[in-house]
Parts: C-alpha cells; structure tokens; sequence
C-alpha cells in the first residue's frame, strides 16, 4: 500500500465518489466529488495530536463499535493518505458550537473549517469496479439473538478483538465484560464528584459524611437546611456506591474468553437470505481460531457446520492441523437457537447429525460466520456507471470474459464479482489490470494512428 502511494504515476483518490460516468471505453469522462475532510492533506502529518486534545468520543465504526474514536480522526493507522479526517456530523465547532481544539493543537496549520467539497473531471480509458462487501446482519435471525446477547458476535467483531490495534489490544475479553467495565468506569466518574461535593461538608462542619448521617437520622440537625442539602447529596452518594461495588464484585471473576463456538452459514447457504456459499468463511473461521489458541493455550474452539469447505491449495491440511494442535473441534450439524445462560455465557442448541442427539452446550462467546453481501450503495453505483447487478445484488459479468461487465470498458473484481477469498480477489485483480491495460493501449494506438 505503502508503495501505492508513492508511486509518481497513481493518484489516490481517498474519501471521493463518483457521481457521473460518461463516454464510452477507451474515452470516459468520470465526475468525482472530492468530499472535504476539513483537514489540508498535503500538510497533516498524521501525528494524532487534535484527536488526542478533541473532546467528542463516538462509537469506532472500523472497530465496529467495540472501541471508541474522536470526531477528528484516521479510519485506521495503516491507512494511506496517513491524514486524519473530521466526522462534519458531530463536529462541534462544524455544528455551531464553541470548540476548535483541533485547529489550535495542529503544529502543521493542517485543520481547515472552511474547507469544501470539490468536483473533479477526470478523462479515464477503462474502469475497475472493486466495491468490496459488507456483512449480512445477523439480527435478521432471531433465533440467534445477536444485539440481545452480548457474547454473541460477528466474525468481523471477534476479528477487531483479536487485532493488537484493536479496542482489547488482542485480549479476548468479552463484551458483556466491556460493557461492565465501561459501566464502572462512568459510575466512578459520578462517584468522585459526588465526593467533592461530600468532601466541602465535611470541611466546612469538621464531620465525616457517614457519622453526620447516621446523626441526621435520629433526629439531629432538624430544621438546619444546609444539614438537609448535605443529607441529600450523601444518600445521592451512596446510590452511586452500592451498585459500583457490586460490579466490582463481579468484575473480580471476569477472565478472557477461553471456550469459543464458532457457527457457520449464517445467512448464506439459506434460502430465507443467500442460498449461495460465500466461499471464505470457513478458513476464516478455523484461521481465527487457531489464533485464538496461540493468545491463549487453554482456549477450546467448536466450529458447528453443514460441512467444512476448504478447497484451496493447502487449505484441507490446514483445517486438520487446527484440530490436532490448536483445540479445534468440528461439529456437523446446524445450530437450532442460541439462549444466554449464567454468567452470561451463551448457550447453543444443535444436532450433532454424526451422533443423532439433539445437544445444547454452554461456552463463553459465539461467533457468527455472517454471508458476504453485496456493498452498500451499490445499487446506486450501478446507475452511474450503466452497469447490471445479478440476481444476488453483485455485479453481472460475463461467462466467457468473467471480468468484464455488462458495459464495454467496465470491469469488476473481488467481491463486486461475488464472495471470494483474499487470494481470489488478487488474482481477480491483476487480471482486471491487464483487461484495464488492454483498452488503453488500443484507445492510445488509435489515437496515435
């Protein structure tokens, strides 16, 4: 990626759309609305410094809301160009209100307010339509509970937990811990300025809040009106307190998730959604879970499954060195419902087909294997460009030039085509390049001609 944005002859094009296609292959003309990021990138040197200072914490869409971000802020560290953008929907100064925090921190002058959206014409031979896909939601399936039981998440999700840059720092706490802990964390912030609120009383009179309380009960200080604030604020106190200590309590027993089930086909292979397999998920899973094991050596995995599929070079001897060296047990067999249990494990109903019994097993987080879907927005792109979608929502190709699109000129790879892996995507992506390539040298040679 690195070299992708040094290289003198590609221009990236980060945080644009395109609105208007024209022309025919060989001599578009696309419009493309450069959206304004309010932060100059040719000075941002990417130091992080104005999301540090930003006061405005918002949910972390790249760590998919398990983590949290600044209204100033970088999609993500690796990201190129390495500049940081504002969020003009929860900017407070964008919004009217007094801040600029940002702009006054930024040693480089990089933070613009005033900046705008810019229109830009672009003459282009050919086009590569590589859209990428978002996941099914789950929570389309009831019987999975996914958003009303904590511990149950997405393939996505566990992957953002199992990322040392991710909100856990690659520690597989689990979220019905986080949400504890977060919580306690906003308890103790009331209960220390409820504290100095407490503390002026007791300076003030010389008396500690707890023995002047149990005295205002048994009738002291009746008619004292400044006694009665204080009684008011200490009981206020200490509905605070109660419930911080027992979360602390049950924060003593928390550990890191050790017992994983992993479910597969969440909404492909089902008729109800996606009745095609998406291809990727079970290697994704198994990869996930043998990283999982080398975080922690006691975890356990359990992937329940119609059946494995691993049809890559290697992917089979893979998928049974997982099993034998990383506690990897496979299950044939479609998971029924998932219920939550004590302590908040979620418990999983199946039936193992191999043993003929209906089974419901309890671990300590499950993880959904969701459906490659097609991206949103797509539907729209498709107007613009004056391309066709199959049936599935993906970008139509053809059966002989697989690449090609419905419109001469217009190529897609990757999951624009459909669900495919990494190594799939790659190689689809070199030879839309090439197909790319071959437009351009003829429109050049005929133009030269």
């Amino acid at each position: 990626m690195l070299d992708v944005g040094r290289h003198p002859d590609i221009d990236l094009m980060a945080y644009s759309e395109v609105e208007k296609v024209e022309g025919e292959s060989g001599a578009f003309k696309a419009t493309i609305r450069r959206k304004a990021r309010y932060v100059e990138e040719d000075r941002c040197t990417g130091c992080g410094a104005c999301k540090e200072k930003c006061p405005t914490v918002l949910p972390d869409a790249f760590n998919m809301g398990l983590g949290t971000r600044k209204a100033i802020y970088s999609w993500f560290a690796q990201g190129i160009p390495s500049t940081h953008t504002i969020d003009p929907a929860h900017c407070r100064q964008l919004n009217g209100k007094k801040c600029g925090i940002c702009q006054k921190v930024c040693q480089a002058n990089a933070v613009n307010f005033d900046q705008k959206d810019r229109i830009v014409e672009l003459d282009v031979g050919a086009i590569v339509v590589a859209s990428g896909y978002k996941v099914f939601d789950p929570s389309q399936i009831p019987e999975y509970q996914y958003r009303q039981i904590p511990n149950v998440i997405t393939a996505i999700e566990f992957e953002r937990l199992l990322s040392a840059s991710g909100p856990t720092a690659g520690h597989l706490h689990r979220p019905s811990d986080l949400l504890v802990e977060a919580e306690m964390e906003a308890l103790e912030k009331d209960v220390k300025k409820s504290e100095k609120a407490l503390d002026k009383f007791e300076q003030k009179y010389g008396q500690a809040s707890a023995a002047f309380y149990d005295a205002y009960q048994k009738g002291a200080y009746e008619g004292d009106e400044d006694r009665g604030k204080w009684a008011e604020k200490y009981v206020a106190h200490l509905a605070l307190v109660e419930p911080l200590d027992a979360l602390k309590r049950e924060a003593e027993g928390f550990d890191v998730a050790k017992r994983l089930a992993f479910v597969q086909c969440v909404g492909s292979r089902d008729f109800r959604f996606y009745p095609f397999c998406s291809g990727y998920c079970c290697m994704h899973s198994i990869k996930e879970a043998i990283i999982a094991n080398e975080h922690e050596r006691e975890t356990t995995s359990v992937i329940f499954g119609m059946d494995i599929r691993a049809v890559g070079k290697g992917f089979e001897e893979y998928k049974i060195r997982g099993g034998n060296q990383s506690g990897i047990t496979y299950v044939r067999g479609r998971v029924a419902e998932i219920t939550e249990g004590p302590q908040r494990n979620p418990v999983v109903t199946y039936e193992d087909t191999r043993e003929r019994k209906v089974i419901s097993r309890d671990f300590d987080l499950v993880i959904l294997a969701t459906a490659c879907a097609p991206s949103e927005g797509v539907e729209r792109l498709a107007e613009i460009l004056g391309i066709e979608r199959n049936r599935f929502g993906f970008f139509k190709t053809g059966t002989s030039q697989s690449l090609d699109t419905t419109r001469p000129g217009i190529f897609a790879c990757g999951c624009a085509h459909g669900p495919m892996d990494i190594p799939e995507s790659v190689a689809q992506a070199s030879g839309a390049a090439a197909r790319a390539a071959q437009i351009v040298t003829a429109a050049s040679m005929r133009k030269a001609s």
